[in-house]
């Protein structure tokens, strides 16, 4: 059976900060406990601008610019003005995008004529559409709306503002006069989840080996439900993103999993390719404008910058194996059943142990492990810790345990095989997912043989089970045998049909003779 690689992958940022204010659920609870609370009031002085936001060295690391292991190396807090890098809006594998051109793009995926712009500011923002490398070749025919409609609108009950600082840029309406799963506020949340799934779908087609058209099927992973009262999370954002990215030949469908949910859609994709079922998957997620500024209270209260400012996105491709892109190994997966049991240890070693022992690998033989990468300054004042570190101590003491590693090792094996966290805490987008960029570029250069990608997720906060979940898989460096195989295989069957078909010939040629 052929394998299946990762062809490719973008990761994209869009900076959000008068979006993080109107719907980040922090600050709508607050507002709804207290429209005139002490946090509310402080907030703006703690947000970032646009170039502070670029130059984040975690947020160039996301995109492309710089490598986790480079990350390592520059001084905390990396929120620090000496600390911040060089600005480049652009990176090998995405972007990060302003709120202006990203309301911009809110519209434009919009099919229902929900979002609605003020005039004067489309004019402003479709120059830099138009000159943006992706968007302005799209036909976006963006609309605008009186400004007098845009705060009567407002002024109305059933929209979501779309704010700039002060100034009232337009709004997001209802869809439904009394269904709340389409009121203006889920469909803000994801219109911009679609949005930011769209933009990365795209930059992944900018890849020259990456044509669009040409993927058959969809999965999309985030942790967004779009439907109506009679079915709250039907779907289908995969076909939805699909169909504004331009993948014409592609039909799809949404996996959910809480934060694991990109790892097993990845895992499924790669399943339906190795069957043969599709000759190209696509794996996409857009950004969750619901965590948003999610620790914000802990930011003001100790005077740091909000740094959870920015919706992410990412984009996976998986297709047959080409000899020369990452494997994705199904044969050494490690998932979290039913029967596993739910403490810390219990979850890791399912996740990590179970795979290594199906493939005969020792843990040091992963070169690096990628696991809830979530950036620690977003984490730490909120009094979480740093969760990438705390999951390699865990992965370390479990080598020790098995007698992979000795005790002494243990603090190495971290600083060797781990990395720290550079992801925003957006739920699924950190989760194992953001290092598969970085991977195949390090394995390209030969820097790296075999990387963990795990994704864990927290069922319990649905309600509906106490179970915690998870799967992973093994990305591996392409050696190019698999792929000399299959062709070999191809040609050999050829062959024998070849073959056939001239003794079928001289057998008929035989039979007319006589």
């Amino acid at each position: 059976m052929q394998e299946a690689v990762i062809k490719g992958s973008s990761y994209i940022l869009a900076h959000t900060p008068n979006t993080l204010k109107v719907g980040g659920t922090t600050q709508t609870q607050a507002r709804n406990k207290d429209s005139e609370s002490e946090y509310l009031k402080n907030l703006d002085n703690y947000l970032r601008d646009f170039s502070e936001a670029v130059r984040y060295a975690p947020n160039q690391c996301y995109i492309g610019n710089i490598l986790p292991d480079e990350l390592k190396e520059i001084a905390r807090p990396w929120y620090a003005e000496d600390n911040l890098l060089e600005e480049k809006r652009f990176g090998k594998r995405g972007e990060i995008m302003p709120e202006d051109e990203f309301y911009g793009l809110v519209q434009f995926v919009d099919v229902f004529d929900l979002v609605k712009l003020e005039e004067e500011f489309v004019k402003e923002i479709e120059p830099k559409l138009n000159d943006h490398p992706l968007l302005g070749k799209l036909d976006l025919e963006l609309k605008g709306t009186p400004k007098e409609k845009i705060e009567e609108l407002h002024n109305g009950s059933r929209t979501e503002p779309l704010y700039l600082g002060d100034r009232l840029v337009g709004v997001v309406k209802g869809a439904h006069e009394s269904d709340e799963n389409l009121s203006a506020h889920v469909i803000m949340e994801n219109l911009m989840s679609k949005a930011s799934g769209v933009l990365a779908l795209l930059h992944l087609g900018q890849r020259e080996e990456v044509n669009l058209e040409d993927i058959e099927y969809v999965i999309e992973c985030s942790e967004e439900a779009c439907g109506d009262m009679n079915q709250r999370g039907g779907g289908n954002f995969a076909k939805a993103i699909a169909e504004k990215a331009g993948c014409v030949n592609a039909t799809g469908s949404d996996t959910r999993g809480f934060c694991a949910g990109p790892a097993h859609s990845l895992i499924n994709g790669a399943a339906l390719v190795k069957a043969g079922v599709y000759e190209q998957v696509a794996v996409v997620a857009g950004g969750a404008v619901a965590k948003l500024g999610m620790n914000g209270k802990d930011n003001v209260k100790k005077e740091t910058p909000v740094l959870e400012d920015t919706l992410g996105g990412f984009a996976v491709l998986i297709t047959a194996d080409d000899g020369v892109s990452p494997i994705l190994r199904t044969d050494a997966l490690g998932k979290h059943t039913v029967g596993k049991g739910s403490s810390p240890q219990a979850v890791i070693s399912a996740l990590v142990t179970d795979g290594l022992d199906k493939a005969g690998l020792k843990m040091s033989e992963v070169d690096k492990y990628s696991v809830e990468m979530q950036n620690p300054e977003m984490t730490e004042p909120a009094g979480a810790g740093n969760v990438p570190e705390a999951n390699y101590k865990m992965i370390a003491a479990l080598g020790v345990k098995r007698g992979d590693l000795e005790r002494k090792e243990l603090m190495n094996f971290v600083k060797e095989h781990g990395m720290p966290g550079f992801a925003p805490t957006q739920g699924h987008i950190p989760s194992g997912v953001p290092f598969i960029g970085p991977a195949a570029e390090m394995m390209a250069a030969d820097k790296l043989n075999r990387a963990m990608i795990i994704g864990k997720g927290s069922l319990f906060l649905a309600r509906m089970t106490n179970q915690f979940d998870g799967v992973s898989f093994l990305m591996e460096k392409n050696t190019g045998a698999g792929s000399k195989e299959e062709t070999a295989d191809r040609e050999e069957i050829k062959s024998m049909i070849a073959q056939a078909m001239r003794g079928m010939a001289e057998s008929l040629i035989e039979d007319d003779k006589e």
